[in-house]
């Protein structure tokens, strides 16, 4: 049973019951959690939404999430089309700014987790990522979102670099981070609506990608250290924005 349509870990199962239930087939939950209070508010949750529950041991649930820290429970979610590019533009055009999270090739999905969490927790309106060479909305990234994943619009684009131009158009600036950059982050006086792209784990923005953007900046380090994990690196540069437009 593959891992993909679902969904594992208490956070992210009470997550989808509680924002999006519509999108689960079924819950499946160890027999020995039974008296856990937690388990006892997913139960309750189901309840409301209709959703079945079925009790089973653990070679059974380790079907639903081989190797997986499961938690003893896990959702399994209906197949669904991913939101592309066009789905991004009719978001973005019911809203009257933007702030946008623009992952080009990230690949890890403890990464991909972690950066959805943070641009939840900064209030941005959206995460997105190519749809080729990118790791995607899977169970392991949904379990380090920690139930952010059920609350933040998710887009995955074919080309990355038409995306980039279509927001350009929209009057969002598109900001790259790259550590040879000239500019600082914290001198940089941010637009309103902003789309700020971060590269991969292993070498940065593709040169394509770094061409579409208006401009680039760096976070300035203490040491001699030359990056940040990019997940730690999008988390001080969506806080960095959000820092300014609170002024504001």
């Amino acid at each position: 049973m593959s891992k993909q349509n679902n969904v594992f870990g208490l956070h992210a199962l009470e997550s989808v019951l509680k924002h999006r239930p519509m999108e689960l087939v079924s819950c499946f939950i160890l027999n020995s959690k039974r008296e856990e209070k937690r388990v006892q508010s997913i139960l309750a949750l189901a309840e409301v939404a209709e959703v079945k529950i079925s009790w089973v041991e653990k070679e059974e649930i380790e079907k639903y999430a081989p190797g997986a820290r499961h938690q003893g429970v896990v959702g399994v979610l209906k197949a669904k089309a991913g939101a592309d590019h066009q789905a991004l533009v009719r978001h973005l055009q019911t809203l009257e700014s933007a702030q946008l999270l623009v992952l080009d090739s990230v690949q890890d999905p403890h990464n991909l987790g972690a950066c959805i969490r943070s641009a939840a927790a900064a209030g941005f309106d959206a995460v997105v990522v190519p749809k080729d060479r990118a790791v995607g909305l899977t169970a392991a990234v949904r379990k380090v979102a920690s139930g952010a994943a059920e609350l933040m619009p998710f887009f995955q684009v074919t080309n990355l670099a038409r995306t980039l131009r279509a927001l350009k158009k929209l009057d969002i600036w598109v900001i790259g981070l790259a550590m040879d950059a000239d500019q600082s982050l914290y001198d940089v006086d941010l637009p309103r609506s902003v789309a700020v792209v971060l590269g991969g784990e292993a070498k940065g923005l593709r040169p394509l990608i770094r061409t579409e953007c208006d401009f680039l900046v760096s976070i300035p380090m203490a040491t001699s250290l030359q990056s940040l994990n990019v997940s730690v690196a999008a988390g001080v540069t969506m806080f960095e924005i959000k820092r300014q437009f609170d002024r504001t």
